[in-house]
Formats: C-alpha cells, structure tokens, sequence
C-alpha cells in the first residue's frame, strides 16, 4: 500500500474529522480510507487516532506526526510543481498564532486586504501570548515581538513595534495630565506582569536622550487587551502597542501623553521554520507584511518629519 497516500488519507481524516467525510473529499470509499489508517499505524508501530461511534481524536503520537508530516508533505507538494515547472501558487490552509493584542483594526484591515489578494489560502488565526512551538503545534510560522528570535527559526524582520503611553481622559481630569518624564512619577500605573521598574524608561524619539520613570503599579496583568481596557476605565497611565493605542485615540476613548516619548520599541517578525522549500503560501503572507510595515513605518516617518515643521 502506498504509505505516501496513506499520510495524505490521514491528514484528510484529521482535517475533516470524520472517515466518512475524508473517503469523500479523496474520492475513496471509508474501508479504502481504514486501511490507509491501519497501514500508516502499522509502518509506525504507533496508534494515530482515537475513535468512537461520535468522534476522532488525534492520541499524543498523532498529533506529533501530524504537525512533522504537514511540513513534509508541504515540502513534497512544492517539489512536484517546480519538478513539472508548474507555477507555484499561493493556496490552501495558512495557520498563523499571533499576540492576542493583534485583534485589533489595523491588523484585521490588512488580514482582509489579504484574502482579497489571495482568495485561495484560507487564514487559520490562534491568538495566543504564549510562544508555541511551530512544528508540534503544526502552525506555519508565527508573528512575534521579540529583541531575540530563537536561532532554530528563520525570522524575517517586518518592521519595529512603538509603545506608546496612554491615559483616559477621566482619569488626567482627576489627576491632572503629565507633561515631563518626572511627572509620570506622581501618577498610578497601569503595567504588564513583567514589567521591571528598574528597568522601565522613555526615550525622545528625536533626541535619543532615554529618562527612567517610576509610577506607582496599581494594578499589573500579563495580558495587553485587559491593560488597554484598564487604562481606559480610568484606573491610570500605562502603555501600549501603537497599533492598540492609535484605535483607542481615534475613537477618543484615550489620550497619547509625552507625544515625544516611546517608552518602548520592539522587533517585529515573521517566524517560520527552517525548510528546504518555503510553500508559496507562507512566502505570500511575509512578503505582504513586509510591504505593509514598510508603508507604514514611511508613512509614521513622514507624520513626525510634518510635526517638526509646525
């Protein structure tokens, strides 16, 4: 029996769940589609699948060698089409985790911009602020911040992440509105879990000259959704992402505060995992994004170069 189209059954059960449902879609009938199964676990000497009379749930080995043969039969695909000189097309499932905090306008303006472009890759989005493991999890790459991506992943940088600091206007009405660095001393703080005071600084974005603050953290979360709801519920000054804060501005529930500070700045990327071919999927998607941050950090840089000249 083919073991190759063995995989391909048990991925269209996986995918489908249901034998009944993946026999269709690959045009087999459910014994056929069985049998794949049975041979596939027999070349592996482990059970793949767990099944009832309701439901099919992947058993810990299958969920390994479901993420591990993904890529592979990614790889295989690309290689018959270039083999055949066929054109590689962008299509099929596109599974990405990003920051939670990327539920927000701006990136679902340029996700929707996307499928437009590409009609044929459906987007399978997981939001999550844990840093999951691409290939047990099966994602094809990840959007992440970090000042040092893992050097077992490719990364290819997007563009640079700007926090801004941010109070609701209840609040600066009861506390008054900073004006200085020093003046966000006095003030309550709104800050991530991991935050280290020590360490917390702002930076003119014009001069470079870096200030350390100290407001009093009156309430810590490790995640930025509840921050950003936190700040705008009156309960201090804290910061967030641009893309978060820039929503909030324009719908006037915040106010930006020292408009010459970042508090911080922060790598972009894409991440995926380091394959002999890159499917034309995953390529469309970065280089999207790789245009998308590019016009945007000309287009911030054109804001600020017009603000200097008032």
């Amino acid at each position: 029996m083919d073991t190759l189209k063995s995989i391909e059954v048990f991925h269209q059960v996986v995918q489908q769940g249901s034998f009944t449902k993946a026999a269709q879609a690959l045009d087999i009938s459910v014994a056929m589609a069985s049998k794949h199964l049975a041979h596939l676990e027999s070349t592996l000497g482990a059970k793949l699948l767990q099944r009832n009379s309701r439901s099919i749930h992947l058993t810990e080995a299958g969920a390994r060698y479901h993420a591990a043969s993904t890529h592979a039969l990614d790889v295989l695909d690309n290689a018959k089409q270039q083999a055949s000189g066929m054109a590689t097309t962008p299509q099929g499932e596109l599974k990405i985790t990003m920051p939670r905090w990327f539920a927000n306008a701006k990136v679902a303006g340029y996700l929707a911009e996307f499928s437009q472009l590409y009609p044929n890759i459906v987007l399978n989005l997981s939001l999550s602020n844990q840093l999951v493991d691409l290939v047990a999890e099966g994602f094809d790459l990840a959007l992440r911040l970090t000042h040092e991506p893992k050097p077992s992943l490719i990364a290819r940088p997007l563009g640079h992440m700007s926090f801004y600091l941010m109070a609701s206007k209840d609040y600066l009405a009861r506390h008054g509105t900073p004006t200085t660095p020093d003046e966000l001393n006095t003030h309550q703080g709104v800050l991530p879990t991991y935050v280290k005071m020590s360490e917390l600084t702002v930076r003119h974005r014009h001069d470079g000259s870096k200030h350390s603050i100290h407001p009093k953290a009156v309430i810590l979360s490790n995640d930025t959704p509840m921050n950003a709801e936190l700040i705008r519920a009156g309960m201090g000054v804290g910061y967030l992402p641009s893309w978060v804060a820039e929503e909030y501005s324009v719908q006037g529930e915040m106010v930006r505060l020292l408009e010459d500070y970042d508090i911080l700045s922060v790598p972009l990327y894409a991440v995926y995992v380091d394959r002999a071919f890159l499917s034309a999927k995953v390529r469309a998607f970065i280089d999207f994004w790789v245009e998308k941050c590019t016009k945007d950090a000309l287009l911030l840089q054109d804001a600020e170069h017009a603000s200097l000249l008032k």
